[in-house]
């Protein structure tokens, strides 16, 4: 069983006492210690196809929903666990315990977290990019990368990607992520592409983790589920990872925007595993973060 949220709107905070999509507990049908949540995006197909296809037998409902509004639901105590964006994790250590070896890592291009632009990335100087208010932790990477990296000041305005370039004003540049960076990859009116997985990797020499698996402290409290969430999330994994094919099969149906290949292209540069590397590159994005205040300080990594 599914549920699906929409992003959030523009410059919206959280709203952690409720779904965002009626204002109610009830508009999920099974109580929060029952329900997982699911980015609403292609990347993550390889983990939850096997549960939404009936491979991987399980009692939960997923509850689907960009990266942002997947952060304040699990904030909220709404779900028992979910794929959350790094930085809430970092924000919030005290209310998660990580699953282990679960995570949404690129060493490389990402090709799903982009920055587009009408100009050379130098002559962005002073200039304002329009960024997704989908996904928290891609926002402060482009900050980290555009002040650090390559020694631009540049200002972050949020808003709305296709009412934008629709409108009357297009911004000179934009962040894009997910199922909406990949339809908007080869924009012919945004020439220059600035894949953010990969700039982190020349700059680092690090994978970089976009997402992570936690789990509602609180929640774990309550009599143990069977199977538990990081059991089953794993097995879900290593069955999408075995039966790439089918996992082709389903990406084609639901996101024709890709051709098969470019699905397989896709899915080959990304990684749902949190090794050493992994956590090498996560506690250094933390590192820099907290240097900069974007968080209070690097939290440690406590797993489930």
């Amino acid at each position: 069983m599914n549920r699906r949220f929409p992003p959030p709107a523009a410059g919206e905070g959280p709203r952690p006492s409720s779904p965002p999509e009626s204002g109610r507990a009830d508009a999920f049908r099974l109580p929060p210690a029952l329900r997982l949540g699911r980015i609403a995006y292609l990347n993550v197909l390889p983990v939850y196809h096997a549960l939404e296809c009936g491979a991987v037998p399980h009692n939960y409902e997923l509850v689907h929903a960009p990266p942002a509004v997947l952060n304040t639901l699990l904030a909220a105590g709404q779900l028992l666990a979910s794929s959350i964006s790094s930085i809430e994790y970092a924000r919030r250590p005290e209310r998660y315990f990580l699953l282990r070896d679960l995570a949404i890592v690129s060493d490389g291009p990402v090709q799903s977290v982009l920055l587009l632009s009408r100009l050379p990335l130098e002559e962005l100087e002073g200039r304002r990019i329009l960024v997704s208010p989908a996904s928290h932790t891609s926002v402060a990477l482009l900050r980290l990368l555009c002040t650090e990296y390559f020694s631009l000041t540049v200002f972050q305005e949020a808003g709305t990607i296709p009412e934008a370039l629709a409108g009357p004003y297009p911004p000179d540049a934009f962040l894009v992520i997910g199922d909406e960076a990949l339809r908007l990859r080869r924009h012919p009116g945004y020439p220059h592409c600035l894949d953010l997985g990969e700039a982190w990797r020349r700059w680092t020499g690090l994978p970089f983790v976009f997402g992570l698996w936690a789990a509602d402290r609180s929640l774990c409290a309550l009599p143990a589920r069977t199977p538990p969430p990081a059991e089953l999330l794993r097995q879900a994994r290593d069955w999408g990872l075995s039966h790439r094919e089918r996992i082709l099969d389903a990406a084609e149906r639901d996101f024709p925007a890709l051709s098969r290949e470019e699905s397989a292209a896709y899915f080959r540069g990304l990684s749902y595993r949190l090794g050493e590397g992994e956590e090498q590159g996560l506690l250094l994005f933390w590192e820099k973060l907290a240097r900069t205040g974007e968080i209070a300080a690097v939290p440690p990594l406590c797993f489930l």
